[in-house]
């Protein structure tokens, strides 16, 4: 395998350890500058130049893209991708994870654990929305903050208020949200690739810092990841299309509450406290996809027209409570159940006596009409003027379109 690791840090520890783990298994792996790209664009001929050359063939890449350069960043991964390149992290992936406000708005609706949150423009809000989170202390975050910068901790309403208000004055866009007293200044930080979590580490803050990162001084510790913790980190991950991704976790009285997934997650604090090879787990999982790729359904499959994916919720008082997925007869109207989602847990293919529960979302492909039969009247009326976003109900793939459009 011949591998590109887009980065603008060579000599990073991230960056280092990844070429390392290529070639100690025998593939080529080259760092490429992100910024040094040309991206070309011709009818049905995409291409890219880099450093006034016509770039050479690779056969997958791994962006790490820092948060200062993510719309070039974003556009070169989105340029490999129409290149048929595979990419460990799509370009829309990276743009969900990276603004911290749309990354919550789309696990919000997942039954994700998160740390109660608001996000307001007008100065009459604020307190409004402070009391709504449960009152200071809150912590209020950069929407595009890394690394803890950007995260602040106010003690009192009138202080979350004067933070908020010079932030914005100075045309920034902040988020208010619930400080988890609980978490006791620690967090938990998943390193997942792929559909499994490769490890694990809690950090906790020292001396008066609230902030837990390594960046911060935080120490680090591993730690072996109970059931629940590893299906929200996993799923957190799919849910915003990333591959690699660390999920930040407080330990909140009523289990993961999820504070942040990172699409360019630091392997130096991991792998020094746990030992374990996690830029090696990165390189398989690639080399496994170039070997045999997984094909993203909403984005690449062609399909004859009136046919989609559609993701379908079960809620209290559905006539399917109570029967199995083959009493839905879901089949029989040419309609397949992909994936069953039950609060944190993720069952694909599910079996075909398995019950349905209040709550439930089934993953599905076939006939669209058939599945619009499906969504109760008031969920149909509050859901339909949104078709055209990626994480919606309904999403015809008849006319093969890149979610990277929507």
């Amino acid at each position: 395998m011949k591998l590109a690791i887009l980065s603008c840090a060579p000599n990073a520890y991230s960056t280092r350890r990844l070429k390392e783990a290529a070639e100690l298994r025998g593939h080529q792996a080259k760092v490429l500058n992100t910024l040094k790209f040309a991206i070309d664009l011709d009818r049905g001929s995409p291409d890219l130049y880099y450093r006034q050359k016509a770039l050479s063939t690779y056969d997958a890449v791994l962006p790490r893209i820092g948060a200062s350069i993510t719309y070039y960043g974003t556009a070169v991964v989105r340029q490999f991708q129409e290149m048929d390149i595979f990419c460990a992290n799509t370009a829309h992936g990276i743009t969900n994870s990276r603004d911290k406000l749309r990354s919550l708005q789309i696990l919000s609706r997942h039954h994700i654990g998160l740390p109660r949150t608001t996000f307001v423009r007008d100065k009459k809000d604020v307190l409004p929305a402070i009391e709504r989170v449960g009152g200071a202390p809150v912590v209020i975050k950069l929407i595009e903050g890394t690394q803890g910068i950007g995260v602040l901790l106010a003690e009192s309403n009138k202080q979350a208020e004067s933070i908020i208000e010079l932030l914005q004055s100075q045309k920034q866009n902040v988020l208010i949200q619930k400080f988890v007293a609980e978490s006791k200044g620690k967090d938990v930080r998943a390193f997942v690739v792929g559909d499994q979590v490769v490890g694990a580490m809690r950090r906790v803050a020292q001396g008066q810092e609230f902030r837990s990162n390594v960046h911060r001084g935080g120490v680090a510790e591993a730690i072996e990841l109970d059931e629940k913790y590893r299906e929200t980190a996993i799923r957190c991950t799919q849910i915003l299309g990333l591959r690699v991704a660390g999920v930040d976790m407080l330990e909140g009285k009523d289990g993961p509450q999820v504070m942040e997934v990172n699409s360019s997650p630091g392997l130096e604090g991991i792998e020094t406290c746990t030992g374990l090879d996690i830029a090696g787990a990165v390189v398989d999982y690639i080399a496994a996809q170039v070997d045999f790729p997984e094909i993203d359904v909403r984005q690449r499959l062609t399909v004859s027209k009136g046919y989609g994916v559609s993701e379908i919720y079960i809620p209290e008082g559905s006539k399917f409570i109570g029967q199995t997925v083959v009493e839905t007869k879901l089949a029989e109207n040419d309609v397949n159940v992909l994936t069953l989602y039950r609060g944190a847990k993720v069952i694909p293919n599910p079996r075909a006596d398995r019950t349905l529960e209040p709550g439930d979302k089934l993953l599905c492909f076939g006939k669209l009409e058939a599945m619009r039969g499906m969504i109760p009247a008031r969920t149909q009326r509050k859901r339909l003027p949104v078709v055209q976003e990626l994480d919606t109900t309904l999403v015809d793939v008849s006319d093969d379109v890149s979610s990277d459009d929507h």
